[in-house]
């Protein structure tokens, strides 16, 4: 049977989630994890299968890629399949023409696991490396330590709080009250907490969404913001993120970040570097 690539439909998601709570593992290198598709989902559950391509063999979900912006595209494949010939090539063939409706032409990204055989091959068509990323993780087998501040469960009466703090430690954030209820009512939130920090005064200092891909698999941070007066109490807010994910059931909590004083933050919350990671790139 031939390789078929799709787009889903809203009423097809399900599929495609399930797939990607499945390949989860800690041994295998980072990947395309259902809470990237959960933080997308702000934008709403058509918008979610807008973004989302998915390559199937025989009625199989071989390949899951989602498009973060017009020009990177987030792919992963089922572990027993990363270094499958024919699913490569095809992975190529339709990353590399424009007609087929994954990336247009110029400059454009594609992050894949390091173990996919499609990794090595956009390299042989000439696609160099991008600037790394750094991967951190965090056991969960044992008990998280007290975080030393308040920290509560986003509810509704706090939504404007939780995105406020988005946009002012993100510039050009677009995270607004609309956009977390969305978020909020997808499949994917059921696994996930956003999570409130707040200093003695009972001010908000910061926030962190993480998201659970099911007991026994690693969970992920996606995001983690701080307001600018409270630098240096991520660390906390780290912290408060990974407890809530074993109290899911994560095996063990997933973070990435291009950002040098990010990674410093999360070390300090007990995660270890691992491996950079680097994307590949075609130039424009």
């Amino acid at each position: 049977m031939a390789v078929i690539i799709s787009k889903p439909g809203t009423d097809e998601l399900s599929e495609v989630l399930d797939a990607l709570r499945e390949w989860q593992d800690d041994a295998a290198p980072v990947q395309l994890h259902p809470g990237d598709v959960g933080w997308f989902w702000r934008f709403g559950a058509q918008q979610t299968a807008a973004a989302l391509r998915t390559w199937s063999r025989d009625g199989r979900v071989l390949a899951v890629g989602l498009l973060d912006g017009a020009t990177i595209l987030r792919l992963t494949t089922a572990p027993d399949v990363r270094r499958d010939e024919e699913l490569a090539r095809q992975l190529v063939t339709d990353l590399t023409r424009p007609e087929h409706g994954v990336l247009p032409e110029g400059a454009v990204n594609v992050e894949a696991p390091s173990d996919a055989l499609v990794y090595d091959l956009l390299a042989d068509e000439g696609w160099g490396a991008d600037a790394p990323f750094t991967p951190l993780l965090r056991d969960l087998t044992d008990p998280v330590e007290d975080v030393g501040v308040r920290v509560e469960v986003v509810g509704p009466e706090q939504v404007s709080e939780r995105t406020a703090v988005q946009r002012a430690s993100f510039g050009g954030s677009t995270f607004t009250d609309e956009r977390w209820h969305a978020m909020a009512a997808g499949p994917l939130y059921a696994d996930a907490r956003c999570l409130l920090g707040y200093d003695d005064a009972g001010e908000a200092l910061g926030a962190i969404t993480v998201w659970s891909a099911g007991p026994g698999k690693p969970g992920l941070i996606e995001p983690l913001g701080v307001y600018p007066r409270h630098r240096g109490r991520g660390i906390a807010l780290t912290v408060a993120g990974a407890a809530a994910l074993r109290e899911l059931g994560s095996s063990s909590a997933l973070v990435v970040t291009s950002n040098p004083a990010a990674v410093s933050t999360y070390v300090s919350a007990g995660f270890e570097r691992l491996p950079e990671r680097l994307d590949r790139r075609r130039a424009g």
